[in-house]
């Protein structure tokens, strides 16, 4: 799959879906060996400019948008409950609607910086159409929570894979 084959019509499919916990279970025995390869594809272009063909890293972004979806539609039904990451986040969207890129804020002892991303691009890909928001947590040291960083990562995949047309 080429950098953009993540389409909104699969898109569409995975939002539309019902999904069970064996579907979860069966997703994250897929996107495990995924992963491995994504990770080693991601080494070998370190430094490399320009489209660089990369099937793996590709396949891994589908398989986690999946996965997410599978999750939401599982917490949004009741299946599993939601992550303290989730709930959060939630708050502090709530508290701190304002807020700037990399804005620090205190919530119940803890300091989070507010980021943003691009998330949707222009035909052109020179102008930013959308963009995602999110909250890492920082540690003592002022910098992002490694394991905060990933559960987002995990929940918001879509966040993190930069594409050209609409969701």
């Amino acid at each position: 799959m080429s950098g953009n084959q993540l389409t909104i019509t699969t898109i569409k499919e995975i939002k539309n879906s019902m999904y069970e916990l064996t579907d979860l279970n069966n997703i994250n025995e897929e996107i495990e060996p995924l992963k491995i390869l994504a990770d080693r594809e991601l080494k070998s272009i370190f430094g490399l400019s320009g489209m660089v063909y990369t099937p793996h890293i590709d396949a891994y972004n589908v398989v986690s948008v999946k996965k997410a979806a599978i999750l939401r539609y599982l917490k949004n039904n009741k299946v599993i409950p939601f992550s303290n990451t989730e709930a959060v986040t939630e708050q502090l969207d709530l508290l701190h609607k304002k807020t700037k890129n990399r804005d620090i804020v205190e919530y119940k002892k803890c300091k989070y910086e507010r980021r943003f991303t691009p998330l949707k691009l222009s035909k052109s890909g020179k102008v930013v159409r959308k963009w995602a928001k999110f909250w890492f947590k920082l540690d003592a040291e002022d910098k992002v929570n490694k394991e905060w960083e990933t559960q987002v990562k995990e929940i918001w995949p879509e966040y993190f894979i930069i594409r050209a047309f609409d969701i």
